[in-house]
């Protein structure tokens, strides 16, 4: 069998070197051939059979998106050919507005949608949290508001036909929507996690399931931290909607928008057209990132 006539799968689950990916609906447990690998759940890949329940991924094929987060020591892949990133909050436990603002200059930069999801709105706290979100929905990114474990009706006409990766802390209720978007997702991470060998499932792995309207989703395990260090300089500010349109309006044209005179992202924000920690994390950003324009 030439390379060209290997069949192509789906990576549906990763665990170290160790992979699950999908051929025309059948599963096989899959390594790699070679040493060094980077492939991420949703990665298109070619494979070679080996019998009907392993096989050996033999390359990638050409990624139409790369979600992934990066600090001072690694990369983090997320997932990969993603079309939207879903970002779940929750009034209980509280989540980090810092975090969220992380999560969609990700999106940006991958040039994929983003949705505010915010569970768990039967509860009281929620009208706080839902201030708080509000600002984010004005700069044009859509949110639906649910409780996963009462109705998760109202998410599913912006999952249609969307390859989404679930993001979001612990406890903000990830789980219990996949649950409730596939009833059959505890038995199948089960039987994943026994086919790789890692026990019971605890979502420390992402993990690719099809929805019955047509879109996939991928569960990924909760994140304290989002590390941008891979973001270029020059890039930055194009990654802040509402900072968009003020580029090349400040006096100096190498501005970092931190303490420069005539800085049009400073007298947008101090005028009340951007929110201040938005600019405080862009400012921390041209701090953090190491790449370069």
């Amino acid at each position: 069998m030439t390379l060209e006539a290997l069949p192509v799968a789906r990576v549906i689950q990763t665990h170290g070197k160790g992979f699950v990916v999908d051929v025309d609906g059948r599963r096989y447990k899959a390594s790699a051939r070679r040493k060094k690998v980077d492939f991420a759940v949703g990665d298109r890949v070619e494979v070679a059979l080996l019998n009907e329940e392993q096989a050996v991924i033999e390359r990638a094929l050409p990624r139409v998106s790369l979600l992934y987060r990066s600090d001072l020591f690694r990369e983090k892949l997320i997932a990969a050919n993603v079309t939207q990133i879903a970002i779940v909050l929750a009034a209980v436990p509280s989540f980090y507005e810092e975090l969220l603002s992380r999560c969609l200059v990700a999106a940006e930069d991958a040039d994929i949608r983003a949705l505010i999801v915010l569970n768990k709105a039967d509860l009281p706290e929620t009208a706080a949290a839902r201030v708080l979100v509000e600002p984010y929905r004005a700069l044009g990114y859509p949110m639906v508001e649910l409780s996963a474990k009462e109705d998760i009706a109202p998410l599913m006409p912006y999952l249609e036909e969307q390859v989404t990766v679930f993001v979001g802390q612990s406890g903000m209720g990830k789980s219990t929507l996949v649950n409730g978007l596939v009833p059959e997702a505890q038995a199948r991470t089960r039987e994943i996690s026994e086919a790789l060998d890692s026990g019971k499932h605890t979502t420390t792995h992402a993990t690719l399931y099809r929805l019955s309207n047509g879109g996939e989703l991928i569960d990924s395990p909760g994140l304290q931290e989002f590390g941008l260090r891979h973001l270029r300089h020059d890039r930055l500010a194009a990654l802040f909607p509402e900072f968009r349109g003020l580029i090349g309006q400040c006096r100096f044209h190498n501005c970092r928008h931190d303490r420069e005179p005539g800085c049009a992202m400073i007298a947008a924000t101090e005028r009340g057209a951007a929110l201040p920690q938005r600019l405080k994390l862009l400012q921390k950003l041209y701090g953090e990132c190491s790449g370069q324009g």
